[in-house]
């Protein structure tokens, strides 16, 4: 679960890091209001999901009242990447001295949460670590003993030598990794953590992302979940009983089991296709949930030829074909349908099938080929 930034800032206050004054508005007659409060000038920030919100004018500087309302009204009828901005952060504006990356999340590589320090700060870390990745200092945690004091005032000494500084910088690490790991973070992050006038040290962006799989032990974050359309879809998928997620092809894909969904959007890039959406509807499949299933997938207007591909275990393959019986009666669906069905009751699965439009295939491969030669040919 992503984090707005105004909504990281609030924790990143309570757990003891300092960020600059600023509060959340929803039309221009608020950002005024708090633009009077903090002191001008402020700078106006889009929240909305996704990174470049600078690069696509989301951030702005305001020094005057009317500067606050003209951008204010231009930032909140933007859309950026698709995604519309409903509110702003409005915070004081401050002279940056240097600017710094912090940040902590999980190497699944060494299969422990990782520091990330750079003295790049302000950029995207992905494109420093890919361009100059000698500005990349990492620290890899003890799962069982933590963070310690003295790998945080390491981290903060390969950012700066001042000792003004690193002292307050090692600070909000400690604190920073209270966050993460209190929350059941998949990543916290300052980027930029900025020296200001006074030496002092804020933060000045903040970003939480929270592992879905710990909100159980934090039910009262559920309420500051603000999913994104793609999000929907997910959680949508998930109240039905299956697992969807979308994707930039166009060959939907209906499968049963993570391993066999993963092995089949694998053959279909191999035969030159482009999967639309990882779709498992899992071990059992009742025709209600095959019928939500393909509902969804063709919802994606992008989706030119879809492939179901299951194998009968648990799952029986009647189930499914009823299941797609249903979808073509309750849902118009028209774009061209391959059907594998191979295991529990697949002989009744093709008698089912038989005298419809969907095309049957015994083998994956063919299956695979043929959907992607339909897909192709739209």
């Amino acid at each position: 679960m992503n984090l707005q930034e105004y909504q990281s800032r609030e924790f990143f206050k309570e757990f003891g890091i300092p960020v600059v004054d600023g509060a959340v508005a929803s039309n221009r007659e608020e950002a005024l209001e708090i633009a009077k409060k903090i002191g001008l000038p402020v700078v106006l920030k889009a929240q909305v999901l996704v990174g470049g919100r600078g690069k696509a004018g989301g951030v702005k500087v305001a020094k005057t009242e009317e500067e606050v309302l003209k951008l204010a009204d231009e930032i909140l009828t933007m859309e950026i990447k698709g995604l519309k901005v409903k509110k702003l952060l409005v915070a004081k504006a401050v002279n940056i001295l240097r600017e710094f990356y912090v940040g902590f999340t999980v190497d699944r590589v060494s299969k422990r949460n990782v520091l990330i320090v750079s003295n790049a700060g302000g950029v995207d870390i992905e494109e420093v670590a890919k361009n100059t990745p000698e500005k990349i200092f990492k620290i890899y945690i003890d799962p069982i003993m933590g963070l310690f004091s003295y790998e945080a005032k390491k981290a903060s000494q390969r950012l700066t030598e001042d000792m003004n500084i690193a002292p307050k910088i090692a600070d909000i690490i400690e604190k920073l990794y209270k966050v993460y790991i209190s929350l059941d973070g998949n990543l916290a992050e300052i980027n930029p953590l900025a020296v200001v006038e006074g030496n002092n040290v804020l933060a000045l962006d903040s970003k939480i992302v929270i592992d879905d799989n710990a909100l159980f032990r934090h039910p009262e974050l559920e309420a500051l979940r603000e999913p994104t359309e793609e999000e929907k879809l997910e959680l949508e998928a998930k109240s039905k009983g299956f697992t969807y997620i979308k994707l930039n092809g166009n060959i939907g894909c209906l499968v049963n089991g993570a391993g066999l969904a993963m092995a089949t959007m694998d053959l279909i890039k191999l035969f030159g296709g482009d999967p639309a959406n990882f779709l498992d509807i899992g071990g059992s499949s009742s025709p209600e949930k095959v019928a939500s299933a393909i509902e969804m997938i063709t919802r994606d207007k992008n989706v030119k030829a879809i492939l179901i591909n299951i194998f009968g275990g648990i799952t029986r393959c009647d189930d499914v074909a009823n299941g797609l019986l249903k979808a073509l009666e309750m849902t118009k669906v028209d774009v061209p349908i391959v059907v594998r069905l191979t295991g529990t009751n697949e002989d009744k699965a093709r008698e089912i099938l038989k005298d419809t439009p969907l095309i049957y295939t015994d083998s994956m491969v063919d299956g695979v080929t043929k959907v992607v030669e339909l897909a192709n040919a739209r």
